[in-house]
């Protein structure tokens, strides 16, 4: 006698899928192209973050599903109203965005010497 394999359950099926688009479909969500196209790997992580903060216990798959589309609507919406290098998902961005800030001389600190 085999043992039935349980169904997948919708973070099983998120896990598998590779293309954003793909996400977006799975969970019936509208997506804006530009968006993707710019910052895709951008509201990604940040899906990913999202659901990691996310507590599953105990929800049914109803529930589940409410709250990873809430996730990714969230995600989608960061880079809507904002840009890659504002958000700074990933480390390259914190640590040029730091970079910038130590190399900048305002003017007001500029004096002149005369010799």
């Amino acid at each position: 006698m085999t043992q039935a394999t349980p169904a997948p359950t919708l973070l099983d099926t998120l896990a598998r899928l590779s293309a954003a688009e793909d996400l977006f479909d799975c969970l019936g969500l509208d997506y804006t192209p530009e968006v993707l196209n710019v910052s895709r790997l951008h509201v990604m992580k940040r899906f990913g973050a999202y659901l990691r903060e996310t507590d599953f216990t105990g929800l049914d798959a109803e529930e589940v599903a409410s709250r990873c589309r809430a996730a990714l609507s969230r995600a989608h919406e960061d880079f809507v109203i904002s840009s890659p290098l504002q958000e700074k998902v990933f480390k390259v961005f914190e640590t040029k965005a730091s970079e910038r800030k130590a190399a900048f001389v305002s003017l007001d600190s500029l004096a002149i010497v005369k010799s």
